[in-house]
């Protein structure tokens, strides 16, 4: 194959990708426009996926389905399914973090182990409650005491690791050279 000759792509199955990742109604015009096909042909698959996840194509009926709402599709939950997978959202899965939160569990993940103390002076706010919320969520954890000041330590967990997706903290991009860290003061 040459690199002049297009991909053949399985035209449903990439617009079940993209419906997949989306969080909300992708319009049929730009899910065309996504895999350059006429919008027809795009509406045709949208059915298609519908019957299937209908079980109108001789297959299970799954536990989700694909719906047209606010001018585009989007899948949804089954509606057989809204209790238990609302009791799992609800227990399961922790809500986003804030930017406080963030902001505090990143200079964690780079500095660790780390003070309360350390990462305020570093944040120049209080984290108490901050740093409370993210060891209930599993994120950081205690992981030992300073020597001199006798202050907890802190340390990022391996469900941290999962949540970003990568093996060790030795993945985390490196913080740009050009920022300064702080530790010299200010120059005029």
């Amino acid at each position: 194959m040459t690199n002049d000759q297009p991909i053949e792509v399985d035209l449903t199955r990439a617009i079940e990708a993209m419906l997949f990742v989306s969080d909300e109604p992708i319009p049929v015009v730009a899910l065309a426009a996504a895999v350059s096909q006429p919008v027809k042909a795009v509406q045709q698959a949208l059915h298609e996926l519908v019957a299937d996840y209908d079980g109108e194509s001789g297959g299970a009926r799954r536990g989700f389905e694909l719906r047209e709402v606010g001018g585009g599709w989007r899948m949804y939950v089954r509606s057989d399914f809204d209790e238990i997978v609302g009791d799992f959202v609800s227990v399961r899965q922790p809500s986003r973090l804030s930017q406080a939160a963030l902001e505090t569990l990143t200079v964690i993940a780079y500095r660790q182990p780390v003070t309360r103390s350390q990462v305020a002076q570093v944040r120049a706010v209080n984290v108490d409650s901050v740093v409370r919320t993210l060891v209930s969520r599993g994120l950081i954890t205690e992981s030992g005491v300073e020597p001199v000041t006798g202050a907890t330590l802190y340390s990022t967990t391996e469900l941290l690791l999962q949540h970003l997706g990568i093996n060790s903290l030795e993945e985390l991009p490196e913080i740009s050279p050009l920022l300064d860290d702080g530790q010299d003061g200010f120059h005029e």
